[in-house]
């Protein structure tokens, strides 16, 4: 026997028969509907924050790996380019001042594009390619170690004129090397102005040897500007001056020998601290002089003395 359903009325105080509820059934359905999502996606987000596809770890290991790799990669790219610009700086200088000519324009380096070329890059590769690159630059470096030979020899027995290529001080390390040639920021005057030599910073009283043959030019005492100078003039055009010295041991028109002590430092004239202030010219012009001491010192300690030139902002005088 089929049951009937009965509703009170309210307003008629009677019951009545219970009609088909269409909207009361729509929003029954729509209710269950709306409820089984949110705990849908209430249960996937509790999910997916403890559980992980295979995807996700494989990505998460590699995020963690990168994010150990990045420092040393950074530290390695700053470490080739600081070496490749002194290299660039030292040949080019090297091939102006001895030959006269601008240094042929060969990257031995190449670019960088492997570390960006790819979404991974494994440490193998890295490895396989800093290996490759290093036998290359060591095969290179021996070519150019023998042209260089072969050049000075060529020049010796031609009698050929190279400039100064020793250092005017004795037993200094690249923490004494200051500003070289370019705009550096002048610390008496609180500007940048045009420096056009290489400082050493050494103490007052330091004895400065002629870096090569020559003969005295002048001999200059002065409480201004470069203070006390000896200028000395070398074959081939050559000229070196040494400024702000305290004493002076040479006088004008004097033969000087390579490794002569030619005077003390100082900080005569507008000095900041006692230093010496070296200059090499060719006719004239000025070159750099931190281009003209790789002779006298070890390829480390160059290279380290040629970062300190080039990176040091502020000059002595």
């Amino acid at each position: 026997m089929k049951l009937r359903q009965y509703l009170y009325d309210s307003r008629t105080m009677r019951y009545r028969k219970a009609g088909f509820d269409f909207l009361g059934l729509l929003a029954g359905v729509f209710k269950v509907v709306l409820v089984s999502l949110s705990l849908f996606i209430v249960a996937y987000f509790i999910l997916a924050a403890f559980l992980s596809t295979d995807a996700e770890k494989r990505l998460s290991r590699e995020i963690r790996a990168y994010e150990r790799l990045w420092p040393a990669l950074q530290e390695r790219e700053a470490m080739l380019g600081e070496s490749i610009r002194a290299l660039e700086t030292k040949d080019d200088g090297i091939y102006r001042i001895v030959f006269r000519n601008d240094a042929p324009n060969v990257d031995p380096i190449g670019t960088m594009d492997i570390f960006f070329g790819a979404d991974t890059v494994s440490e193998n590769g890295i490895v396989d390619y800093t290996s490759a690159k290093t036998a290359r630059l060591t095969r290179q470096a021996a070519m150019v170690e023998d042209a260089f030979e072969k050049i000075y020899s060529t020049l010796a027995e031609k009698g050929g004129d190279i400039p100064p290529m020793s250092l005017p001080v004795k037993d200094i390390s690249y923490p004494q090397i200051g500003a070289s040639v370019g705009s550096r920021r002048n610390p008496i005057l609180g500007a940048d102005v045009r420096h056009n030599g290489l400082d050493f910073i050494v103490p007052r009283g330091t004895p400065v040897y002629a870096p090569a043959d020559g003969m005295v030019e002048k001999v200059r005492q002065g409480s201004k500007g470069d203070g006390n100078v000896v200028v000395l003039s070398h074959p081939g055009g050559y000229t070196t001056r040494f400024c702000h010295l305290s004493e002076m041991k040479v006088k004008d028109g004097q033969k000087v020998r390579k490794g002569q002590v030619i005077g003390t430092t100082g900080m005569s004239g507008d000095a900041f601290a006692p230093h010496l202030h070296y200059e090499v010219l060719l006719e004239g012009r000025p070159l750099n002089p931190a281009n003209c001491i790789f002779a006298s010192v070890s390829p480390e300690e160059y290279s380290n003395m040629l970062y300190m030139s080039v990176y040091t902002k502020e000059s002595m005088d």
